[in-house]
């Protein structure tokens, strides 16, 4: 994998509303190989918050989703800024 696409799944693990299904889609990495991915990535700190922060969130598992949750993102997270 490049440095680019680890790059990518570290910021796919962190949002809150990318599921892992959508990792698993794009590079083939079920959410145990995610979690092992993010141990190996991370320093031990910032793995045990990412954990503690996906633990049970639902929006990152697209059976637990409620349907209204439509995007894998928030609508506001891409807004262009004006200068």
């Amino acid at each position: 994998m490049s440095p680019a696409d680890e790059s990518r799944v570290i910021e796919m693990a962190w949002e809150d509303r990318t599921p892992f299904e959508a990792i698993f889609r794009l590079y083939g990495m079920s959410e145990t190989d995610v979690i092992r991915f993010m141990r190996r990535s991370l320093k031990p700190g910032s793995f045990k918050l990412w954990r503690e922060r996906v633990s049970g969130r639902s929006t990152k598992h697209l059976k637990l989703r409620d349907p209204k949750v439509g995007r894998s993102h928030c609508s506001t997270q891409y807004k262009h800024r004006s200068r």
